[in-house]
């Protein structure tokens, strides 16, 4: 027998992942998150959510883009 899958509805999505549902459409329409139609529903697996959430975690060193870099050069040690 399969596995049961657990759905979530858009907006329960959207709030799982803390966006806003135009957002969680986006990420459907361009193809980061799967989703399905059933008639006019849409649901999303919860395992894809979860897993979207990890593909989309930070590294370190990511984000050094986006402050400056420090006046007068590096510290001393």
């Amino acid at each position: 027998m399969a596995d049961d899958v657990a759905w979530l509805g858009t907006k329960e999505a959207a709030a799982r992942l803390g966006i806003t549902l135009r957002s969680l459409y986006r990420f459907i329409d361009e193809g980061d998150l799967a989703a399905y139609k059933f008639g006019r529903v849409i649901r999303l697996k919860e395992q894809d959510v979860d897993r979207f959430i990890e593909a989309c975690r930070i590294q370190p060193g990511q984000l050094e883009h986006l402050y400056p870099p420090l006046r007068g050069g590096e510290p001393d040690q």
